[in-house]
């Protein structure tokens, strides 16, 4: 262990994956807010800290035991002439979950809701769901960082968990600000989901080898957040001219 602190490159390692899981994790951040905000205020800021702890468990969980997945290369089965791997399978039902899930929440923001029982057993039920959905969809947003970070480190197990833990700190102080900023504008919370379903869609096309290059999906969504951000830029300035109430 002391070799490791002692070897610059081990901390050039550990600042370039704790990046990688920072930015990665941004994604996570959006759905965790999202989820979270269909329980009742006064237990969110709990939801989100417990919810992205057990994620932290279940990535780290993910990253010892990624080795052996990836190994596990071999052709399960074939689906419309295509081999499906453990990995292959992973993607493509985390991408149906993805776009399945994004689905439903933009057809209940555009349906404007309903209400299926009292508040409190709503809330009981909805809490394990919420804490459910974080735990799923960080394995499945955390899976291509992780083998990115397998990759870079090799057998530096210690790092890669620290860089883990750095993120998922970051993660605990971002989460508050950016679920009551998502909260307050309904746009950003349909624009969040409309993301939700596109990585879902590419998750399920990388799930049976069609690769898209990332810099389109980054290009496309940075495109699409710089145009609400002039939306909302524009908003404002037309509520401090009393033209919006």
């Amino acid at each position: 262990m002391l070799e490791l602190l002692s070897d610059p490159q081990v901390w050039i390692l550990l600042l370039t994956l704790s990046t990688i899981e920072i930015v990665l994790g941004i994604d996570n951040l959006v759905f965790i807010s999202i989820a979270v905000s269909k329980l009742p205020p006064e237990r969110r800021e709990f939801a989100r800290k417990f919810g992205i702890a057990v994620a932290c468990i279940t990535r780290i969980g993910l990253l010892l035991t990624l080795a052996w997945l990836a190994s596990l290369t071999a052709d399960l089965f074939v689906l419309f002439g295509q081999g499906i791997s453990v990995r292959d399978l992973v993607l493509i039902l985390g991408g149906v979950f993805l776009l399945v899930k994004g689905a439903l929440e933009i057809r209940e923001m555009i349906g404007g809701g309903h209400d299926d029982g009292g508040p409190a057993a709503k809330a009981a039920v909805s809490f394990g769901g919420v804490i459910a959905q974080i735990a799923v969809i960080d394995i499945v947003f955390s899976l291509d960082s992780v083998i990115a970070a397998v990759g870079m480190a090799g057998d530096y197990v210690p790092v890669m968990v620290a860089a883990i833990l750095i993120a998922v700190s970051v993660m605990l102080l971002a989460a508050r600000p950016l679920g009551q900023f998502i909260d307050a504008n309904p746009t950003v919370k349909m624009l969040a989901l409309a993301f939700i379903v596109l990585i879902g869609a590419y998750l399920l096309l990388e799930g049976f080898d069609v690769h898209i290059p990332k810099g389109y999906i980054y290009g496309s969504m940075g495109f699409s957040v710089l145009v609400e951000v002039l939306n909302l830029w524009a908003k404002r300035n037309a509520r401090r001219r009393g033209e919006l109430f």
